[in-house]
């Protein structure tokens, strides 16, 4: 059995060690028929490890690719070549214009040249002129925008680093003799940076159904090259789940650029299959803080965030001084494509998997309740249990003990945001929960399902539960579930804005 891939960006280095690489040539191929291109994935997704791969591909390291592909597809034939990565470029300490120069010194010397240059953009134009004289350049550049992501929280440094950026990328526009190839790779797609604006022949496909696979592993994939690694989580797992198939599919996969095709992280399953265990593998890679502030600021709920439909224009959209929250969420892998409505050029948003899912909705409560994450995980479990065992009165104090430390700074005296928090909190519980569900007669509210019992729930604000069951019983919401062999239960909750508790609460049986 081969060992995984796991903590490997560097292609040559993962196939001398013998270890699993998903063959991606394929699709690679497809790139050369046309020479400049730029691909936004999120962060831990592939991308050092497919530029690495095109790297070596333009180095004419055919032997390293032998059982792949592409081995006998091309004429392997070797480049000179500029790859920058700017994860790996020390702009935190000497600034961003001091980092790209020394890069290039590196990169010069690597080809025994000497600049008579100085300055980052004057540097990269000789560069890219003197390694032409015999063949043209290969350009890769990997997570381009990590010199202003890493700023957000800094708008004048991020503008900063956004401008030296655009004079560094200047010099692509006038040395298309040059060059033979060139790919940028990113998380965003900020707009002002002149390498989208003067670039007017560079080809984005982050959306392009040819390469919507080429990060990330599709099912068949996973099952093609993992068997062994599923079976070790099967065996596991097996007194819990006869499959294990559909249990991995709903943690990990779901990550689609099209609605159509959905891949899985490749982070989070290689840890799977290390640790046989599941976590939240991905999620703990980056703490999204600068996300759930802006939900917090910007009052957010649950139901403007998940299966959130947005047309296709507004999804490149990342101007630092605009920044809207679903394309961030969309760029950054929090939300993924589910599905395209081709006629009206819209896309639903909503979280690629249960990973996903669950991690940023406790992340989301965390800012806007308890402030800490590890005492709003702690919460959790007692409601969890409290629900569990059908005490209704512990879970109600649990469910209050976390809306009492919302801030009134951020509280809307609307039924909807006490609702988006219930929603959010039983999300978590493990359950099935549905919200604002169509019937003849109305919408209900919610509808938790678990194995023995179907609760159908009424909120309301300010006024009384037994309101809200009324409203259950007038509306005749329980008979959409008449035919259910479950037992039905009415639930009326009533929120109070001024004390931030739920302070009157009915639970019938309905028959």
């Amino acid at each position: 059995m081969k060992n995984l891939p796991i903590g490997r960006q560097d292609f040559s280095e993962l196939i001398l060690d013998k270890r699993i690489y998903v063959d991606k040539t394929k699709q690679i191929y497809q790139l050369f028929e046309q020479k400049y291109y730029f691909l936004s994935r999120p962060r831990r997704f592939g991308k050092s490890l497919l530029l690495n791969t095109i790297k070596e591909i333009f180095l004419g390291n055919k032997e390293l690719f032998k059982g792949l592909w592409i081995y006998d597809k091309i004429d392997w034939e070797t480049y000179p070549l500029i790859k920058i990565s700017f994860s790996n470029i020390e702009y935190k300490t000497i600034g961003l214009a001091a980092a790209i120069s020394n890069e290039l010194d590196r990169i010069a010397l690597s080809y025994n040249l000497k600049f008579t240059t100085i300055g980052a953009q004057s540097k990269f134009r000789s560069l890219i002129e003197m390694l032409s004289v015999k063949k043209r350049v290969v350009i890769l550049i990997d997570e381009y925008d990590k010199p202003i992501i890493d700023y957000m929280t800094n708008i004048e440094k991020a503008e900063e680093n956004r401008e030296i950026l655009k004079d560094f990328y200047s010099v692509i526009k006038d040395a298309d003799q040059y060059i033979r190839f060139f790919f940028i790779t990113g998380v965003s797609k900020f707009s002002k940076v002149s390498i989208f604006s003067d670039l007017n022949n560079l080809e984005d496909i982050t959306l392009d159904k040819r390469f919507t696979t080429m990060l990330g592993w599709t099912q068949e994939e996973v099952e093609h090259y993992f068997p062994d690694y599923i079976q070790k989580v099967q065996d596991v797992y097996a007194g819990y789940y006869p499959d294990i198939k559909p249990v991995i599919k709903e943690w990990y996969n779901g990550y689609s650029w099209d609605g159509k095709n959905f891949v899985y992280n490749p982070v989070s399953l290689m840890n799977l299959f290390a640790k046989e265990t599941f976590n939240n593998y991905w999620f703990t890679t980056g703490t999204p803080t600068f996300l759930t502030k802006k939900i917090r600021h910007e009052h957010y709920t649950a139901f403007d965030i998940e299966k959130r439909t947005i047309n296709v224009s507004l999804l490149d959209k990342y101007d630092l001084q605009n920044m809207s929250l679903i394309p961030l969420l969309f760029q950054t892998g929090y939300l993924t494509i589910k599905s395209f409505d081709i006629f009206r050029n819209t896309f639903v948003l909503d979280y690629p998997n249960k990973e996903v899912a669950d991690s940023f909705t406790t992340h989301i409560l965390a800012e806007l309740t308890l402030g800490k994450l590890d005492k709003t995980d702690m919460l959790l479990v007692d409601i969890v249990k409290s629900f569990d065992d059908q005490d209704m009165k512990k879970f109600i104090d649990h469910i209050n003990t976390l809306f009492k430390s919302i801030p009134y700074t951020i509280i809307e005296e609307k039924e909807k945001y006490f609702h988006s928090l219930f929603y959010m909190v039983m999300k978590l519980t493990g359950y099935k929960i549905e919200a604002e569900i169509l019937t003849i007669d109305g919408r209900i509210d919610a509808v938790v399902k678990t194995t023995k019992t179907i609760y159908i729930i009424e909120f309301k604000i300010n006024q009384d539960a037994e309101k809200a069951i009324q409203q259950i019983r007038d509306k005749k919401y329980a008979d959409k579930y008449q035919f259910d062999t479950r037992q039905k239960m009415l639930f009326g909750i009533n929120f109070n804005t001024q004390s931030k508790t739920v302070d009157d609460y009915k639970l019938m049986e309905w028959k």
